[in-house]
This record gives C-alpha cells, sequence and structure tokens, in this order.
C-alpha cells in the first residue's frame, strides 16, 4: 500500500479500507509496510537531509512530527475497532510520536493489533538505520514479543533488524512460527532475506512493503517541489513477498502494485520443517550459548512522589 504521503487521517482511512477489503476475502492477519502512516522520509536522502540548524529542514521536520501517531489519544481507535469488527489481526508500521519520551520524539513503530482490536505490542526499531537517524530516535526491546494466532506463534520486526541474528532470536526463542519482516518499500531489500529466515527459523515469513509514486505526495507538503524534480517513477517499489518454512516462495516480491495479496498457511508445514532443525528447541544449546534480552520501556525519568494530592473535582473544591 502506498500512503497519503505525510497526512496521517487520509492514510489511515486506506489503511482501514484495505483492512474491510482483506477481511471480505477471509484474511486472518492483514500486515502493512514500516513507517506507512504517516509515510518514511524519503526526502532525507534527497534533499541534503544532514545539512545541520537548516531551516528548511527544520520546518520539514516539525511538520512530520505533527502527522505522527500518538496512540494514547486514540489515533488507531478505528483501525481497533475494524479488527474487533472483523475477527482480524493487524501488523502495521507506524511514525509514533511518543508522549512517555517527552512527545517530541519519532519512534519507527511497528504495532501489533490483536484479533479483539487491542494493541498488544509496539516495537520501536531499536536501531534506525543510516539517515534514518536523523528522523527518529533508537528505541528498546520492550516490543519483542510474539503473539498466539490460531495455531501459529506470530512476532514482527522492522526493516534492517531482520538482518540482525540476535533480534531474530529473541523471538525464535518465544516459538515464532511465523515471522513478519515490514519495510518502507524497494525491491533490493526482500528477495534474499525472506528466504533466508525461512530457512533459519524453519517458519512462514512475511515480508510486506510499502510504495510511494510521485502522485502519492500531496499538494501542500513541504519538499514536494523539490522530490518531484528528482524525475523518479517510484519513491519505493515494493518488494512484498512470502516464503515457506522450506524456504520455497508463497509469494514471488512483487514490484511497483499496490493492492491485496493473499497467501495461504498450513501449521503442519512448520512442523515438519522442525523435524530436522528447531533453532530455539532441540538444536539449542543453553548450557553453552545464552540470549539475554531486556524489555524495560525505556524512559529517562522514574518518579517517586511522597505527596500523593487527590485531584477529584471534591478535592478541588477545597483548594
Amino acid at each position: 500500500m502506498a500512503p497519503v504521503w505525510l497526512d496521517r487521517a487520509r492514510t489511515l482511512e486506506k489503511v482501514v479500507g484495505f483492512v474491510e477489503q482483506a477481511a471480505r476475502a477471509g484474511c486472518e492477519l492483514v500486515v502493512f509496510g514500516e513507517a506507512l502512516v504517516p509515510g518514511y522520509p524519503f526526502w532525507l536522502s534527497l534533499t541534503d537531509g544532514a545539512r545541520f540548524n537548516d531551516p528548511a529542514q527544520k520546518k520539514m521536520h516539525a511538520y512530520y512530527l505533527e502527522q505522527g501517531v500518538v496512540l494514547e489519544r486514540g489515533d488507531l481507535d478505528s483501525l481497533c475497532k475494524q479488527a474487533a469488527c472483523h475477527g482480524v489481526a493487524i501488523y502495521l508500521g507506524i511514525i509514533e510520536r511518543a508522549p512517555d519520551r517527552g512527545g517530541h520524539t519519532l519512534y519507527c513503530s511497528l504495532v501489533y493489533i490483536d484479533q479483539q482490536g487491542r494493541v498488544v505490542s509496539v516495537h520501536r526499531k531499536v536501531q534506525p538505520t543510516y539517515e534514518e537517524r536523523l528522523a527518529w530516535g533508537a528505541g528498546d526491546g520492550h516490543g519483542l514479543k510474539v503473539h498466539p494466532l490460531g495455531a501459529f506463534r506470530v512476532g514482527g520486526l522492522n526493516c534492517y533488524e531482520n538482518w540482525v541474528p540476535l533480534l531474530r532470536s529473541a523471538l525464535y526463542t518465544q516459538g515464532e512460527d511465523l515471522h513478519v519482516a515490514v519495510w518502507p518499500g524497494g525491491m533490493h531489500n526482500t528477495p534474499d532475506i525472506t528466504r533466508f529466515i525461512a530457512l533459519e527459523g524453519r517458519s512462514y515469513v512475511l515480508s510486506v512493503s510499502g510504495l510511494l509514486r510521485p502522485s502519492d505526495i500531496p499538494e501542500g507538503t513541504p519538499f514536494r517541489a523539490e522530490l518531484l524534480a528528482t524525475h523518479q517513477e517510484f519513491f519505493a517499489n515494493g518488494g512484498t513477498a512470502a516464503a515457506a518454512p522450506d524456504g520455497s516462495w508463497l509469494l514471488e516480491p512483487v514490484m511497483g502494485q499496490e493492492g491485496l495479496f493473499v497467501v495461504d498457511i498450513e501449521h503442519e508445514k512448520v512442523r515438519e520443517e522442525r523435524q530436522n532443525f528447531d533453532l530455539a528447541g532441540h538444536y539449542a544449546r543453553p548450557d553453552v550459548t545464552q540470549l539475554r534480552v531486556n524489555r524495560t520501556r525505556q524512559t529517562l525519568a522514574h518518579f517517586s512522589d511522597e505527596d500523593v494530592r487527590d485531584w477529584s473535582a471534591e478535592e478541588r473544591g477545597k483548594e
């Protein structure tokens, strides 16, 4: 799916539409690309994004920040209602504006909404890649979780996190057998890693990419003229793909097409492939190597208040 780039509300409307379409097709899990709402910061590499204290870059950052997703104010409520209404689970890449970190830094987050419409994990990208560090903060391990979905246990990572062995292992050891890898969109990303993770984890792998064409950038968006002047057919050309636990393609990488792509998966195939290799099970040697994972949500301060005041309406009247 392509976003209505840097327009949170209109992009979410489009996401809801795709969820409804997927539900009609009988889908139980719907996955969208990295940073889809409101969009990936493509301007950084095309408009001298590293220029320090540049007024144009600061204006663009302020615009991006304003369009960020704030979970606490209910920005995803309509999507959660759709998930509950249709009984579908959703993985969605967002740019999160996080009040628990002061509210003025953005995080590339992967949100999992379960079939009851509950946000049950928010994984902030542990390490933004290259120019992404100019727009996003570094996340933490809080969202390194897997979730039951029918016979499966599903987990997910953002973009180049999928190349990090220890992050993958953090999910494998929790019993992950359906892996979701989300990408901003790039055919160069998914052909190798999708099949590699499937073979390593003996899991199903869904690599889901975004798409961005010049027509997806609304008029009035900062840097629109500069981006269009690069005359690119695609800023992100897709690459969505799916692989089975034996590494075979269920969906070969799809380039340049927006749409719903559906695959059927069977848990029996996971069990068959785990017969000779189960990375977290009989092939693990915790007496030799172990992984330690800190899933604490990182915050700058922990407050301990001795004076806890009652701010009910009755007590306020006594002030």
